[in-house]
């Protein structure tokens, strides 16, 4: 997320078409990279549970699946996501946007096959209890990004001025070097020795079903969510450059403090389906409710931040005093949802832990699509509200998704 983060500073400096191009691509982007990587949770969260009960070749082999998996979701996605761009003219964005999108588009499609890769061995890394080496990997991977940023978007260091392109072929090169990275850790590093020596199984065609199994509710849920999200910045397109602008601005802003429950999601994951491993299914609903309230106490800080400067965080990122002011107006908003788009992934991640997805997956779909859209249109396009109505919007779908989770959570860890 920080690398779509640095990306919007920099792209800011060219001015607001370049940026509401970056807020279009991403938004598309987005959507499919959380959507593919939901589809593949299944390998950590199988992993980690036979981790906890001792089962090192078996925790390895979910990663070989894994990672076939990711090999087939990562084509899919790129192939889709290509066929979308010729279609672009027919979605009523504005013409420049458009114009300036399609190159930064296809390079940024490019990277997810990558990025999912890393994610699956990533996921293994946390499942069997080693996390710290894929935020290393995942931090220099961020500063390596800023600096070709530097390099290809304003032609630094003898490099020809790129401009928005650039952008896109930095964040590429970024997310090849990372899977290079993690893969040679997991080959060679020396906390996976134990893992390297088990007994190699053969592989089964039904541990892959079952991945897909597991994964198609998550990743439906995911659509669900992050198509609400999505939808909206095709909404905003429709208000002008200036909203689609500061849209990307807050929305890249919430979209990094969500990094932090996400987190405690995959942890709470984790550690639920490895007590499930191990037998300590008592210790269930106190891990997940201790993940709830280090989520609560993080997204409360979040909010005031947004609620105190927001002004000062949007000009962060633009010099264009209409777009920071329009983006302050959206992380008013943000500051009210960040405890409640805390708590409804901490309560995914939790009940992914029981192996309970098909009901939450129904749950985010009436929260996001029978609720927060409908509502945010109403109040974007027949009150004064505009863009910040269609935040309104989605407000209220975290609230009432956050609520139906945790209840859910409650009863199936009764």
């Amino acid at each position: 997320m920080l690398m779509g983060l640095t990306d919007t500073a920099f792209i800011g400096r060219l001015g607001a078409a370049p940026l509401a191009a970056a807020a279009f691509t991403q938004g598309v982007f987005g959507m499919f990279y959380v959507v593919c990587v939901g589809s593949l949770v299944g390998s950590g969260v199988f992993a980690a549970r036979e981790h906890g009960a001792g089962d090192a070749a078996s925790s390895v082999s979910w990663l070989r699946h894994g990672r076939v998996l990711s090999l087939v979701v990562g084509l899919a996605g790129f192939c889709v996501l290509a066929g979308m761009s010729t279609q672009f003219d027919r979605l009523g964005e504005p013409e420049d946007v458009i114009a300036l999108a399609k190159g930064f588009y296809l390079l940024i499609a490019a990277s997810l096959l990558p990025a999912l890769i890393f994610q699956v061995q990533r996921q293994f890394a946390e499942a069997v209890g080693q996390p710290w080496g894929p935020t290393l990997i995942a931090i220099g991977s961020v500063g390596l990004n800023a600096l070709l940023n530097w390099l290809f978007v304003f032609g630094h260091g003898g490099f020809s001025r790129l401009g928005l392109v650039g952008s896109a072929w930095s964040t590429l090169v970024a997310r090849l070097v990372s899977v290079l990275a993690i893969t040679g850790w997991l080959r060679f590093g020396r906390p996976f020795a134990a893992w390297r020596a088990a007994p190699r199984t053969a592989w089964q065609t039904a541990r892959l079903v079952q991945l897909v199994r597991f994964g198609a509710p998550v990743a439906a849920m995911l659509v669900f969510e992050t198509g609400a999200f999505a939808a909206s910045t095709l909404m905003i397109g429709w208000l002008g450059t200036v909203p689609l602008a500061a849209h990307q601005i807050a929305l890249g802003c919430a979209s990094l403090t969500f990094m932090a429950p996400l987190g405690l999601s995959y942890a709470v994951s984790m550690r639920i389906s490895r007590a499930n491993g191990a037998g300590y299914t008592g210790s269930v609903r106190a891990i997940g409710l201790g993940a709830l309230g280090a989520g609560l106490c993080l997204m409360l800080i979040f909010a005031g931040l947004f609620a105190w400067q927001g002004r000062f965080i949007a000009g962060l990122f633009t010099p264009i005093d209409s777009v920071a002011a329009v983006a302050a107006e959206l992380l008013s908003v943000a500051a009210i949802f960040q405890v409640f788009d805390g708590s409804q992934v901490i309560c995914q991640g939790a009940l992914r832990g029981l192996a309970d997805v098909r009901v939450p997956a129904l749950l985010t779909f009436a929260a996001y699509w029978l609720l927060s859209l409908p509502l945010g249109y109403l109040l974007a396009f027949h009150t004064p509200l505009g863009a910040r109505g269609l935040w309104l919007g989605l407000a209220a779908g975290l609230a009432v998704a956050a609520l139906s989770l945790t209840l859910r959570f409650l009863h199936e860890s009764a």
